[in-house]
C-alpha cells in the first residue's frame, strides 16, 4: 500500500476544503438555522412531540443526515471530476499507485469533510434544543458508514458526469427529495397506511432511522435492518467502483 500517495491525495483535497472554509462551514450552518426556524418553530408549534421526543430534537438526526449526504456527494463528485476536466487525471493513471489508493485518498477526504460539517451541525443544534445521544458509538458508526458510502456514490457520479451540470442532477433531483421523503422531519408512523408502506421502499429512510435510534432509541425500522441496508449499499458502491477501474468506463474520455 502506497501510503504516501494516499496522503498526498487526501492532503490536497483537504487543503481545497480549508481554503474555502467560510463557504464550506457557514452555508450548512445557515441552512441548519433556517430549518430550525421553519420546522422547529413553525411546525414545532403545532407538533410538540413525536414518539415522546421534543420535535426540535427529533429532527436533528434528519438534518445531520441531510447534510452528510449532500456534502459527501458534492465533495467526492467534484474531487474526481475536476482532474477529469483539467486532464490531470492521467497523471494519476501513470503514477505507480493502484485504484484502491486513489479511491482511499479521494473518498477518505470527502467523507472527512462531510463528518466535520456534521459535527458542526450537531454543535449548532445544541443552541436550539436540549439533546443527548444515548448511543454515541453507534451514532459515529452510522455517520462513518453513511459518509463513506455516499462519498463512493459521489465518486461514481464524478466519473459519470460529462459536465458540471450533471454533477448536480442526482444530488438535487434524486437524493435530496429522498431525504425529505425518508423521515428526516417526521416519523413514518405518522403517515396513513398506504403511504407508510410506500415510504419504507425509500432506502434513505433506513439510514435516518438507524441514526435516529442511536440518539433516542426510537426508529421506524429495526436498527439491525438499517445497519444491513447501509452495509449492502456500501458493498454495491465498492463493487461499482472496482468495475469502473477494471473496465476504464468513462475514465479515458
Amino acid at each position: 500500500m502506497n501510503w504516501l500517495a494516499i496522503k498526498s491525495i487526501y492532503t490536497s483535497e483537504m487543503k481545497r476544503f480549508f481554503r474555502t472554509l467560510s463557504q464550506s462551514i457557514i452555508s450548512p450552518v445557515l441552512s441548519t438555522v433556517l430549518y430550525f426556524v421553519v420546522f422547529g418553530a413553525a411546525i414545532g408549534g403545532r407538533i410538540q412531540e413525536v414518539d415522546g421526543i421534543q420535535y426540535g430534537a427529533f429532527i436533528v438526526p434528519g438534518l445531520v443526515m441531510l447534510t452528510v449526504l449532500q456534502q459527501s456527494l458534492s465533495n467526492a463528485s467534484f474531487g474526481i471530476y475536476f482532474p477529469k476536466f483539467t486532464g490531470t487525471i492521467f497523471e494519476l493513471f501513470t503514477a505507480p499507485i493502484s485504484f484502491v489508493e486513489i479511491l482511499i485518498g479521494y473518498v477518505g477526504a470527502a467523507a472527512s469533510k462531510a463528518m466535520l460539517i456534521a459535527f458542526v451541525i450537531l454543535f449548532t443544534a445544541t443552541f436550539f434544543v436540549d439533546m443527548h445521544i444515548i448511543h454515541p458509538f453507534w451514532a459515529l458508526g452510522f455517520l462513518v458508514l453513511t459518509a463513506v458510502s455516499f462519498s463512493l456514490l459521489g465518486f461514481i457520479i464524478g466519473i459519470w458526469a460529462s459536465n458540471f451540470e450533471q454533477l448536480q442532477i442526482i444530488p438535487l433531483l434524486v437524493v435530496t427529495p429522498l431525504v425529505f421523503l425518508g423521515g428526516a422531519f417526521y416519523s413514518a408512523d405518522m403517515l396513513p397506511g398506504f403511504w407508510e408502506t410506500l415510504v419504507k421502499f425509500n432506502p434513505v429512510l433506513y439510514l435516518i432511522s438507524g441514526f435516529r435510534w442511536s440518539f433516542f432509541e426510537v426508529s421506524d425500522v429495526p436498527v439491525g435492518v438499517s445497519l444491513a441496508a447501509i452495509s449492502i449499499f456500501l458493498f454495491l458502491c465498492i463493487s461499482a467502483v472496482a468495475w469502473i477501474f477494471k473496465t476504464g468506463w468513462r475514465l479515458k474520455e
